[in-house]
């Protein structure tokens, strides 16, 4: 039995950026809804407890609370943000609304030599203070601490920016120690989930293996299992986990929606029927797909369209499988949050085709056994299971497809185009190294550089807009459509920069899709960030 440690999402668009610097410290964390009863908590074995931040005020009337459970576990706290603020108030400090507020980059100054800060700073003022850089996003402040509580981190505009009460080992900071722009985040969280709570580092998807087999053998029994093989790395790691757990009892089916990716189809006939030896199912539903996107333009009625036609597949084939008795999909930890799958104060972003929504008459039972894992984790599990690299590294794929690529009404013309536009900018990044001083300049290598454009950017792909554009070719003049380029570096997919490719590549990329895709007259190149912009267009 792991060690573990229980995050309480108090409505923080950041929460599971928390799990994922805590499990890539080694040690397994959830994140459950600040509302869980005080059974709950008790009951879950946490080795250690953190609190998110939120977008709530302590001193508004009936603002979330924390457990009182968690007090009294015996067991360490950190709070964070409002988790900072929830706690002095609970354990009888006071906060107020902060006279001047403080969102981004801060200095911080450490005090009082705390086992979770000691030796941990960004550097030194010369009166020999211990200076941290971090992020700060926050109106209210903590202005009395708590009994028993000493002064830990300070900033000028929050004079109380952390607190510790070292006997009970309840810390808490104002800043985001979860965030990548606070430096030492990662060391901090890394001290108190590993000193602070006495955690080991057994979390890794080598070791997962086993135990993920165990889980899927325990739930399954000798039921068959019918699985939605995208071609993405999600499922395609859900596909070889569960393979490798029950062998024939899973029957993939591999759904061309003529929305994928050039010569998608083949690769993965290719690489589960003949390599891996996975009994799969190949539906040519292009024709079903493209009826029911007919003149809907409106992106989430376009993804619902898309997930109800995909319910619909399983369904048919699962009827030809009578002993069928599961649906197992590549659902994963993000696509969850992201869905408010977890927590009733979460928001929406976008849904997904992959979480809920499944009609009762499908009669499958649900199997998503990559549903806690974060991408990165489905990737390291993919290359432990044995799946090429190169798949498993692929940039992430949105489940309904180019259809989320094609602003606008989906066509299998506009599919056509843009698939082969997608498959050119693919190339090239590919095939273009990127210069050691680039990668270094942009702070994106992390000491694991890149050989190629394509391996240093997160996502890239091309977007079809539903515009014409005049333009030149040779003596005659042409009307034709408009591609945009999106590329951008990420470590967490919930901010993202954009790429800053070399012009030259660019050129060559538009160059190409111009002259070799017949229908496309102009290329454009997407600079916006996320936020404001979200990294898919829809």
């Amino acid at each position: 039995m792991h060690s573990k440690i229980l995050i309480l999402d108090f409505g923080s668009q950041v929460t599971q950026l928390i799990a994922r610097r805590v499990r890539d410290a080694g040690v397994f964390s959830e994140v459950f809804p600040y509302d869980v009863s005080d059974d709950f908590v008790r009951e879950y074995g946490a080795a250690g407890v953190i609190l998110s931040g939120g977008p709530n005020s302590v001193i508004e009337g009936d603002t979330p609370r924390v457990p009182q459970a968690v007090f009294e576990l015996g067991v360490p706290v950190l709070g964070i943000c409002y988790g900072m603020q929830a706690m002095a108030e609970q354990l009888g400090g006071k906060v107020e609304n902060g006279l001047v507020r403080e969102f981004g980059y801060a200095e911080v100054r450490a005090h009082g030599h705390t086992r979770l800060l000691n030796e941990i700073s960004d550097f030194t003022t010369p009166e020999g203070y211990g200076m941290l850089k971090v992020w700060m996003s926050h109106g209210d402040k903590v202005n009395d601490m708590p009994p028993g509580f000493k002064l830990m981190a300070s900033t000028p505009n929050c004079p109380i920016a952390g607190m510790a009460d070292e006997e009970r080992r309840f810390y808490a900071f104002q800043f985001h120690p979860e965030v990548t722009h606070t430096l030492q985040g990662e060391a901090i969280l890394g001290r108190f989930v590993h000193e602070i709570c006495g955690c080991k580092s057994e979390w890794n998807m080598p070791d997962y293996i086993s135990e993920a087999v165990e889980k899927i053998r325990a739930q399954v029994g000798n039921d068959h299992v019918i699985l939605g093989l995208s071609g993405g790395v999600d499922s395609s790691v859900a596909a070889a986990l569960i393979h490798r757990a029950i062998g024939d009892q899973l029957t993939c089916v591999f759904v061309d929606h003529g929305l994928l990716r050039l010569d998608e189809g083949k690769m993965v006939m290719d690489m589960f029927g003949k390599n891996l030896g996975v009994k799969v199912i190949h539906v040519d539903a292009t024709a079903q797909f493209m009826g029911k996107l007919a003149g809907v333009t409106d992106p989430e009625a376009k993804r619902k369209i898309i997930g109800a036609e995909f319910v619909e597949v399983f369904q048919t084939e699962a009827g030809k499988l009578k002993d069928a008795k599961w649906l197992a999909q590549g659902t994963i930890y993000p696509d969850v949050i992201e869905s408010a799958g977890k927590g009733k104060k979460g928001h929406t972003i976008k849904s997904h085709h992959n979480v809920g929504g499944l009609p009762e008459t499908l009669n499958l039972k649900l199997l998503e056994p990559l549903r806690e894992l974060f991408k990165d984790e489905v990737r390291k599990l993919g290359v432990a299971l044995g799946l090429p690299h190169e798949m498993v590294y692929r940039h992430p794929f949105p489940g309904p497809g180019l259809g989320v690529r094609i602003l606008g009404e989906v066509k299998k013309e506009y599919a056509d185009l843009l698939r082969r536009a997608d498959a050119i900018f693919i190339e090239e990044l590919r095939n273009t190294p990127i210069p050691l001083a680039t990668e270094l300049a942009a702070g994106e290598g992390h000491g694991a550089f890149h050989k190629n454009w394509y391996d240093a950017t997160s996502q890239a792909f091309a977007v079809f807009l539903p515009v014409k554009s005049v333009g030149v070719m040779g003596d005659g003049r042409t009307y034709e459509y408009v591609v945009a380029l999106r590329a951008v570096q990420t470590l967490d997919f919930m901010t993202a920069h954009w790429a800053h490719l070399p012009h030259e590549l660019l050129g060559k990329v538009s160059n190409r899709i111009i002259n070799e895709v017949r229908g496309i007259n102009r290329v454009v190149y997407d600079i916006s960030g996320k936020p404001p912009a979200t990294i898919e267009w829809e």
